[in-house]
């Protein structure tokens, strides 16, 4: 099987994570997202660099953002 057969349903693949993050803060705000996402880094001093930094470095917090991406794209 190749690679392109085994990514063909991920929604992920060839998503960077800098993407999903301005993706769902355009959609929702960083207000709203650490509403649906409790991570403080969305509610205190957000910026794009600094939650890219945090998520980088916490695979929990980067599950859920990857999950909330996915949920965003089926609305």
């Amino acid at each position: 099987m190749s690679e392109q057969e085994k990514n063909k349903n991920n929604p992920l693949h060839g998503v960077t994570l800098q993407y999903i993050l301005e993706t769902l803060v355009e959609r929702y705000g960083f207000k709203e997202l650490g509403a649906q996402v409790d991570i403080r880094c969305f509610l205190i001093n957000p910026t794009i660099s600094s939650c890219l930094r945090f998520l980088r470095k916490t695979p929990w917090a980067r599950a859920k953002v990857e999950e909330l991406y996915i949920k965003s794209l089926g609305k």
